[in-house]
């Protein structure tokens, strides 16, 4: 019995970074265990389970820390709060080029959907043509979740009056069977329907997406509270079968 917890705490603790040991002490077991379902590309291992609100409160703490340097610069990371946390690390950043260039370091460790889409920060609007050239760097990328958080960001930077007909050409320049990407696509429609209909409609009405795509957009589209319930009538009767 000794044996075996002396080996229980050699194995979760003694090699673990002081980051670690505080994302632990942040652990809820019952939230991992929901969290994981939600989480079908990571493994249920990697999840320490601590909650967002959290997360966030310990980024900012980390943030002034004399850790933070050292943490970011240790990819790939070992647990799914970790990536979380770097993340949010890189949500504070408030100079442009810097980061672009966290960014760039981090995206190719991102496995996940969540971790990908809480990493939009503020200060990437700050040079909009920039960021529309990085949009379509990262758009050709072959790793699943550069690609998806390209659309992420073309989605919250590029809507209203500064959605383009050349944003919706470059999401169809994007050709895949990866689900999260396809997704994020469709959700982009849907997003870009209740932002400019008159724009975006013609696409959806020629097919200009896959079949998947195009019906996944319509069904999101239906689900938004930003849209006509004519509008919405009218998107049902272009579904494809």
């Amino acid at each position: 019995m000794l044996f075996g917890l002396a080996s229980f705490f050699q194995k979760h603790y003694i090699d673990m970074t002081p980051i670690q040991e505080k994302l632990f002490e942040l652990q809820d077991l019952k939230y991992k265990d929901f969290h994981s379902k939600l989480m079908p590309t990571v493994c249920k291992d990697k999840i320490i389970g601590v909650r967002v609100p959290q997360l966030r409160k310990f980024a900012k703490e980390l943030n002034k820390s004399n850790l933070k340097a050292d943490f970011l610069n240790s990819l790939p990371h070992k647990y799914y709060e970790e990536d979380n946390l770097h993340a949010f690390l890189i949500k504070q950043i408030k100079d442009f080029d810097e980061c672009i260039s966290a960014l760039d370091n981090f995206l190719l460790y991102v496995d996940n959907w969540a971790t990908c889409d809480m990493m939009t920060p503020k200060v990437l609007g700050k040079n909009l043509d920039l960021l529309y050239e990085k949009i379509q760097e990262w758009a050709k990328s072959e790793h699943t979740y550069t690609v998806r958080f390209a659309i992420v960001t073309l989605m919250k930077f590029f809507m209203d009056e500064r959605l383009d007909k050349k944003h919706l050409n470059l999401l169809l320049s994007i050709k895949t069977d990866e689900y999260y990407i396809n997704m994020a696509i469709a959700w982009y429609l849907a997003t870009a329907l209740s932002s400019r209909w008159d724009l975006v409609i013609p696409y959806i009405e020629n097919k200009k997406f896959d079949k998947w795509v195009h019906n996944k957009a319509i069904q999101k589209a239906n689900e938004s509270y930003r849209i006509t319930k004519e509008q919405k009538e009218y998107l049902k009767t272009l579904k494809v079968k």
